[in-house]
């Protein structure tokens, strides 16, 4: 005896666990073929293994016994496999039902997976020749946006199948909650506060090539829009500019020395007020090159579709810069979504960017420094429905941040705002010189409750609102958890502008490190 047979004698399922006859296994294409204990000794293990755990020797030998007692009873010569599967499962339920848990869904896997490629099939199908409406932002007539549809049909399948619990799913179809972006959740975050000045400031590396800063207002647009573009594909939701006014100040500064210079240099140097026409020369080409930098973004976000298949949902805020240049920033912008987009006598105002006005009494009241730049957001707003109005001089946790700590919270796309993360000690301040940073950081997927619904369950089964509630709000909770552990796996190369260039708070790793260690603040 080979020592292999040794081990299944000693086992307990050797030759003694044979069937009292010859009997045969129905495989799925028909063919016969004979009855082994010894691979439903393997096939166990295997589900054993996926549930973390092992049988004992009086485990396995209980099985057997199990199994050929079941075969002997049938009184059958011939044994369909599903009658096999059900004698198997009983076995394991006798044992250990984790391991019988583990076996069904291994055994449904085949039949799960033909189910739903099926579903990804007939949805494809629809969108191919009808399209999808599911969202305003894609264009599902163009090719590239139906593949990334049929891509995120399959994502959201596989999400559903191997992420979410039964309990969740469950949840979900009865309509207690609702998880976002099933179909991006596996591969990256959701929306933010991206930081592009730090990714500006001394250059960047963007697809293997080098972007040094922008010398000029004009190439800071063009760069600004590439940035965008290429950092929005890489997630899901919404992609705002915190502060435009801000970041592209200091650029308009630098265009202005150059015409100041450019004048100076070709003009007669006895000429009188020579000084005031450069000056006026100069604001005039900055003023262009602001009023010439907004359409070309507004012409690029609604024109050009990122490789996601959609037109990213990018807001700008903007407002509270005071300098020259800031202030003819926000104006321009202003004036130029006011007067819209298109052929002369046709134009339209366009969707994106969405602009949001950072109103404060004391820089936009009467009289103020700033009152010109609300005169042309109200008019503006009039005419267009933008910018939405977001105060900082009135009462709530976002102007409370403002007033104490001079920080802005810009929302996320269109209505997320963020709670605050303190330099120093995180979720609460380390001390009263602790300030908050919202720049540079954002969401990891949402999830929605339908409260009407619990109240309405909580009220039917006679149970407390508030214990009902609490039920759904851990089975988010865990929902969260599993997203954070999961993204923290990726590696920064998955957004390289974000987690390599300082796009996010603390994103300047290398390619090959996971992102776990920067996603704490987010």
């Amino acid at each position: 005896m080979s020592s292999m047979d040794e081990k299944k004698e000693a086992a307990g399922y050797g030759e003694k666990f044979r069937p009292e006859r010859d009997v045969k296994v129905i495989k799925k294409d028909g063919s016969l073929e004979s009855f082994n204990v010894q691979k439903v000794i393997d096939a166990v293990g295997k589900s054993a293994y996926r549930a973390l755990t092992k049988f004992t020797e009086d485990e396995k030998k209980h099985i057997c016994q199990y199994v050929i007692d079941k075969v002997n009873e049938l009184e059958q010569d011939q044994i369909p496999i599903p009658i096999m599967h059900n004698i198997v499962e009983s076995a394991l339920e006798d044992v250990k039902p984790i391991v019988a848990k583990s076996y069904r869904d291994y055994r449904n896997y085949k039949q799960d997976f033909v189910r739903m490629m099926d579903d990804v099939y007939k949805k494809s199908q629809s969108i191919m020749y009808v399209g999808d409406k599911e969202n305003a932002n894609t264009d599902s007539a163009l090719v590239s946006t139906k593949r990334s549809l049929i891509f995120n049909q399959f994502n959201k399948e596989l999400y559903q199948k191997f992420f979410m619990t039964t309990e969740e799913i469950q949840a979900c179809r009865d309509g207690y909650i609702y998880v976002h972006d099933m179909s991006a959740r596996r591969d990256t975050m959701n929306c933010c506060l991206f930081d592009v000045a730090n990714v500006l400031t001394g250059g960047f590396e963007m697809g293997n090539i080098w972007y040094n800063e922008p010398k000029t207002l004009d190439t800071a647009f063009d760069v600004m829009g590439d940035i965008i573009l290429s950092t929005a594909a890489q997630q899901y939701g919404g992609f705002t500019v915190p502060e435009v006014d801000k970041i592209l100040g200091p650029y308009a500064q630098k265009s202005y020395d150059k015409y100041i210079s450019e004048f100076m240099k070709y003009s007669d140097e006895n000429w009188t007020g020579r000084e005031e026409k450069a000056v006026e020369y100069a604001l005039d080409k900055v003023r262009r090159d602001f009023d010439q930098g907004w359409q070309g973004i507004e012409y690029k976000l609604n024109t050009v579709g990122s490789s996601r298949g959609d037109y990213p949902f990018v807001t700008v805020t903007l407002g509270l810069g005071t300098g020259q240049f800031e202030k003819m920033c926000n104006i321009s912008l202003l004036e130029v979504h006011k007067g819209g987009q298109g052929k002369a006598g046709h134009k339209k105002p366009v969707l994106f960017p969405k602009i949001v006005f950072l109103y404060d009494e004391n820089i936009h009241g009467k009289g103020k420094i700033s009152e010109d730049v609300f005169e042309a957001g109200v008019d503006c707003s009039a005419k267009t429905m933008y910018p939405d109005w977001l105060s900082m001089s009135g009462k709530g946790y976002i102007s409370s941040m403002y007033k104490q700590y001079g920080k802005v919270i810009s929302p996320m796309g269109c209505r997320a705002f963020l709670s605050p993360w303190y330099e120093r000690g995180g979720m609460y301040p380390a001390d009263e010189n602790d300030k908050p940073v919202f720049v540079g950081r954002f969401n990891i997927g949402a999830v929605s409750l339908h409260l009407p619904m619990i109240l309405a369950k909580a009220r039917a089964e006679s149970r407390d609102f508030y214990e009902v509630l609490d039920f759904y709000l851990e089975m988010i909770r865990n929902l969260h958890i599993r997203t954070y552990d999961y993204l923290g796996q990726m590696r920064a190369s998955t957004n390289p502008l974000a987690y390599c260039e300082g796009g996010f708070y603390g994103g300047h790793l290398k390619p090959n490190e996971k992102i776990g260690k920067i996603l704490k603040p987010m």
